[in-house]
């Protein structure tokens, strides 16, 4: 017999027909005249009720039950009969038990009772099996898909760009090292690091941002993207950094910043339609079990246009009640995130593009403005959340994007191969970046990032 998944199996008239059931036991329970298991394959939230009748004592059936505690895997075979049961259409009344594998109570952690995040973050190779975690990792695929699905139907290419690097998009610094050398041997013999030596006969790192190298296929294809894993070798230990985590990256050339913020509108709109749409059951999880009024909140989004505004014109706003925020604001100082979320809560009361800030706390290679002061950026905040998309028009004069790595101490030669592309048919372009991470953060309500992906890297934690 095919074996379907639970989520199929729901989708069926309960006929009476024979089918076979495979998953994890979640609970089970017993009673005088039948015993009852929770199966759940992770296909969906909901669980399915297995009903078996009380087995004669020692028989093969009850021994197999006796074993099926929660965390087994096991083999269900029965007839799918309408079920009495609240809020679900079918179960199985169940003749046949196949014990897979154990979870034996007296060691398997994930036992029936509550446990905390800090908790499940230890046994991150378990936690998938718990509802919370169940339900990101289907968020998370349903939103990998969408992304790709926005921009496929929207004529981009999408680019793999390198993991391994030697420039670093950011400017800041905070890189992990890629090398072959023994360290530790050179530091003890009190020799110089010879790169040369090394494997790429340069210093190397793993990539802050695939931004960079995107650009290269912008300036060819026009419309293009890039979707995978950047590291950050930042001590941040906040409950909104990683270590490594994805980033979405697209890039179009002849767009200017206007084409930017329209693109990036329509992109987080179409990440929230889906999300609504396809993951209505995990969404109502996360209502009732994380963050009330998410649906209502995400539903917002969609329902007007996002507003604009300078970051002066939002220094001032935020100067009108100044005093009650943690970290004053004035202009030249970035937004933190309470100026963020007073800004889209308070001023605006919705989701809140903010462009043209001071060059000082910005990348070297956003345009500068007229007034020599600011740069073509813009950040997308949302309620509840703050900053969610960052990404400016890119500067494509040779002139301008030279005096800017000059000016902020990067080695020029190091960026030899971008600078071409300003010298060779140089056009506008602009793109934006989005962590997906934080994407996560956001559409499921979740508190900490390290609970939205599978196996979180922070400062002191790479473990599984």
């Amino acid at each position: 017999m095919k074996r379907l998944t639970l989520k199929e199996l729901f989708d069926l008239e309960p006929d009476g027909r024979t089918i076979t059931a495979k998953g994890w036991v979640r609970t089970k329970r017993e009673t005088k005249a039948a015993v009852f298991l929770e199966l759940n394959d992770g296909s969906r939230m909901a669980n399915l009720q297995c009903v078996f009748e009380v087995p004669v004592a020692d028989s093969p059936l009850a021994r197999e039950l006796s074993r099926a505690s929660t965390g087994a895997s096991v083999s269900v075979e029965g007839s799918l009969v309408p079920s009495p049961a609240q809020g679900q259409k079918v179960e199985i009344k169940a003749t046949r038990l196949e014990l897979i594998g154990e979870a034996p109570p007296e060691s398997y952690p994930l036992q029936k009772k509550a446990h905390s995040l800090e908790f499940l973050r230890e046994i991150a190779h378990l936690r998938p099996r718990t509802n919370t975690f169940g339900a990101v990792a289907r968020v998370r695929n349903r939103m990998a898909f969408a992304i790709h699905q926005f921009f496929q139907e929207r004529g981009f290419q999408y680019i793999q760009t390198p993991l391994i690097t030697a420039s670093d998009a950011e400017g800041a610094g905070a890189m992990f090292q890629v090398t072959t050398l023994d360290l530790d041997r050179i530091a003890r013999s009190g020799e110089a690091v010879d790169y040369g030596r090394d494997f790429f006969g340069k210093p190397a790192f793993l990539t802050v941002s695939g931004q960079l190298n995107v650009e290269t296929y912008c300036q060819a294809l026009g419309r293009v993207y890039t979707f995978g894993p950047t590291f950050r070798a930042e001590n941040s230990n906040t409950s909104r950094h990683l270590s490594e985590f994805w980033m979405i990256e697209p890039e179009v050339a002849f767009n200017d910043l206007s084409d930017n913020m329209e693109l990036a509108e329509d992109f987080i709109k179409h990440l929230v339609r889906v999300a609504l749409d396809d993951c209505a059951e995990d969404l109502a999880f996360f209502e009732a079990r994380v963050q009330k009024g998410l649906i209502e909140g995400l539903g917002a989004i969609l329902a007007r246009p996002f507003a604009h505004m300078t970051y002066t014109d939002a220094i001032r706003e935020l100067e009108k009640c100044g005093d009650s925020f943690e970290f004053k604001p004035s202009w030249g100082t970035d937004l933190q995130s309470e100026h963020e979320k007073h800004l889209t809560e308070k001023v605006v009361g919705g989701p809140l593009i903010v462009t043209d800030y001071p060059k000082e706390f910005k990348s070297f290679y956003m345009k500068l403005n007229d007034d020599g002061r600011t740069v073509r950026a813009m950040d997308v905040l949302v309620p509840r959340f703050g900053e969610i998309i960052g990404g400016s028009e890119r500067e494509e004069r040779l002139e301008y994007l030279l005096r800017r790595i000059k000016e902020m101490g990067l080695d020029e030669q190091t960026y030899s191969w971008y600078l071409d592309l300003r010298r060779f048919g140089t056009t506008p372009h602009s793109g934006f970046g989005l962590g997906f991470e934080r994407l996560l953060l956001y559409v499921t309500g979740m508190a900490n990032i390290r609970d939205v992906i599978p196996f979180p890297r922070a400062p002191k934690l790479a473990d599984f």
